[in-house]
């Protein structure tokens, strides 16, 4: 389906980005449910897939609501307030999901996934019973999962993924100040082009449209959107592109490994030791197997190197996962 989205000068105007954890929580589920998942983000999945199965969230609210196909709810992706949006805002915002927003998502799940919830024993369609009996709690039970996935799969690498949605909107912003809104809008995607005052967008599902939605236009980029482009029209928010950012292939890149001798008069070799392997989050166990120490020595040095901000930690069901923060990323970054 082709449709367009008409723009005002006064929708330009307010046309603004935002970075959404929620957006990603998203994506980022359906590029695991994906068969295969989708080549950029293989090595992050062959991480990240087994520490969910474990907690039992490939099998929860997320499996039944973000298959790899198909209807998206809105709800799970309420208009960011911010620049860069906080979780925890967007959690409050999605338990205080309306009842009409509810009602029409609900309705587009069951249209959209009756083979699927057929396949699944009905245990799909009681866990949508009860989102529509008692909305307050089912929400309660959607945002704690979130959070759970959160912590699981996202948080230790978020300093990553939002470094690269940070140089995207600074790539775009610079984009519009050399060729003008049109040029930047005309380059978010492969299936979007502006023309006569209206931005044009192919190989669509459903129609995007204006009517009953609020001015301007939001832009939100995602490393895990890739390849698609996502749209969420509600109102009375600005439609919303969730897009590819770009360079968004390159955050799972294998890195080599720095030379850090410099780093380890100031640290000392073994916190140095412990940054360098932590290019892949682990827990203080993996740690200590890979460095040759035992796990209260490297719960020591990890307790230093968090004190100084070098190391953000994240639990993951019963183990606490250790990831460099980036700050951390800098120094290793800038070594020869």
């Amino acid at each position: 389906m082709r449709t367009g989205l008409p723009l005002t000068v006064g929708d330009l105007a307010l046309t603004r980005f935002a970075i959404s954890p929620m957006w990603e929580v998203v994506t980022a589920f359906r590029a695991l449910a994906a068969d295969p998942v989708p080549v950029p983000h293989r090595r992050w999945a062959a991480q990240v897939r087994p520490r969910l199965a474990a907690a039992g969230l490939d099998r929860g609210w997320l499996a039944e609501l973000i298959p790899p196909h198909g209807h998206l709810p809105d709800f799970l992706t309420p208009a960011p307030a911010e620049r860069v949006t906080d979780l925890a805002a967007e959690l409050a915002a999605i338990r205080a999901t309306g009842a009409v927003l509810l009602r029409h998502d609900l309705e587009c799940l069951r249209t959209d996934r009756a083979d699927r919830v057929d396949r699944a024993g009905g245990r799909g369609d009681g866990r949508l019973r009860l989102l529509e009996r008692e909305p307050e709690q089912a929400l309660r039970r959607i945002t704690h999962e979130v959070e759970a996935f959160w912590q699981l799969a996202l948080a230790p690498y978020w300093s990553r993924i939002r470094a690269v949605l940070e140089a995207d909107v600074l790539q775009r912003a610079r984009q519009a100040a050399e060729r003008g809104s049109a040029g930047m809008l005309g380059e978010l995607h492969g299936t979007v082009r502006w023309a006569d005052g209206t931005l044009h967008l192919s190989e669509r599902h459903c129609a995007v449209t204006r009517i009953a939605t609020g001015a301007g236009l939001l832009l939100v980029p995602s490393v895990f959107a890739w390849p698609r482009l996502l749209t969420r029209t509600v109102s009375p928010d600005p439609p919303q592109l969730c897009y590819p950012a770009l360079s968004a292939a390159t955050v799972w890149e294998h890195r080599p490994r720095p030379r850090a001798e410099a780093l380890a008069p100031v640290l000392g070799r073994t916190r140095t030791r412990l940054l360098v392997e932590l290019d892949v989050p682990a827990s203080t166990t993996e740690l200590a197997a890979r460095c040759g120490l035992t796990a209260p020595a490297v719960s020591q040095h990890l307790t230093a190197l968090r004190t100084a901000g070098l190391v953000s930690s994240h639990r993951a069901g019963r183990c606490v996962l250790y990831a460099r923060t980036a700050v951390a990323d800098g120094w290793l970054g800038a070594l020869p």
